[in-house]
């Protein structure tokens, strides 16, 4: 056999090793109850670029955790023990991400968020397998907050719910707002009644009003408010103000200004692919969650392009890079890996029958995220 022969040969059992070559990814998300369509968004923006990639060598495993921290764990850990997966994705919720991910890494896994970014793993508790290609939890309100300061607030009441990404909510606010406060409260994670909420602020005094609540509880907030006859500004994070809650909603949302750091309209070739994409294949506007969830995918499949998990700093390497067309534009890693990107104001509007956002200012540039400097990746 001639050499010419042999290495034709080898190159077709390289080429038959990698096509045999599999990596499995977990995706946990919310698909059931008040918050399923916050997860049902993320699934389908992840699934819409693995389509798209046409990728036969990964294996998408997709469980839904009811948006219960217990249910999330005994996921994870079936992921991680029985399916053998590679990559962690997925979860909307922090209480279920401090559940999940801390684990997750220490047994070596990658751990790529779509949505929550809590505090702790940008500060301290930052690792090296743990990527947040979302934000980082206080940043859209951050950008509220900097929009309030602009706008002349001086009494702003806020609330979000009890659990840490309304406590980084909220201290997101503070941070760029800086000024006196009417009220502040925390409510219940999955509250629907606002009733004694809406007294507060009635006797407040407050000029505005600053909310966080996503999902269900959004929708439940804005339509008690728009009937209590309280007239004040309103703003808020996009959580609260995302293209479900604002069809549920309906008018009660117009002209109301939050903190993103994307907008269908945001003028981005990518961005205007996965708009048209996404509406092709699933007969709706696309969410900031399904934004998430789409980037991450296409983040992974960059990385996987270089290294795949088995190789651990070569993927972990790939990752930072970000080397990948984000629907944001330009998107970078800092030194505790979340993401260095433009946040902005949108404005809740009405084209045809649909309620959605548009871009209305830039509110901050480049925003990192204030744990940077207690995170040890330096």
């Amino acid at each position: 056999m001639s050499v010419k022969t042999l290495l034709a040969a080898a190159s077709l059992v390289a080429m038959a090793a990698t096509a045999q070559a599999e990596v499995k990814v977990g995706l946990i998300t919310t698909l059931s109850g008040g918050g399923a369509s916050l997860g049902i968004d993320t699934r389908d923006g992840f699934l819409l670029a693995m389509d798209a990639a046409g990728r036969d060598d990964v294996e998408v495993i997709v469980e839904d955790d009811q948006r219960k921290p217990d249910v999330a764990v005994q996921i994870a850990d079936k992921m991680i023990q029985s399916d053998k997966v590679d990559i962690l994705t997925g979860i909307v919720w922090s209480n279920l991400a401090m559940a999940v991910v801390p684990a997750a890494t220490a047994q070596g896994k990658f751990y790529l968020s779509t949505n929550a970014a809590p505090a702790q793993l940008a500060g301290k508790g930052c690792n090296p397998n743990y990527f947040s290609v979302s934000y980082q939890n206080d940043n859209l309100h951050e950008a509220a907050g900097a929009y309030a300061k602009s706008e002349g607030y001086t009494k702003p009441f806020i609330m979000a719910p009890n659990y840490p990404a309304g406590h980084d909510s909220l201290n997101g606010f503070k941070r760029f707002y800086g000024g006196e406060l009417a009220g502040e409260v925390f409510t219940q994670l999955g509250q629907t009644d606002y009733a004694a909420e809406l007294a507060q602020i009635r006797a407040s005094g407050a000029d505005s009003i600053f909310f966080f609540l996503p999902g269900g509880m959004g929708i439940s907030f804005l339509k008690q408010y728009a009937d209590s006859g309280i007239e004040l500004p309103v703003m808020g994070p996009a959580f609260s103000f995302d293209q479900a809650i604002l069809q549920a909603v309906g008018d009660a949302a117009l002209g109301v200004k939050n903190g993103s750091n994307w907008s269908k309209d945001l003028d981005v070739p990518a961005n205007a692919t996965f708009v048209s994409a996404f509406e092709e294949k699933y007969g709706r506007l696309p969410s900031l969650y399904a934004a998430y969830g789409y980037d991450t995918a296409n983040l992974m499949l960059s990385a996987l392009d270089e290294a795949e998990p088995s190789d651990a700093d070569g993927f972990r390497a790939a990752l930072k890079a970000a080397d990948f067309d984000s629907v944001r534009g330009k998107f970078s890693f800092d030194t505790n890996n979340h993401p260095v990107q433009d946040i902005y104001i949108r404005e809740v509007i009405k084209e045809g029958d649909i309620y959605t956002n548009k871009i209305v200012a830039t509110a901050i540039e480049d925003r990192s995220s204030a744990y940077v400097a207690d995170c040890a990746m330096q």
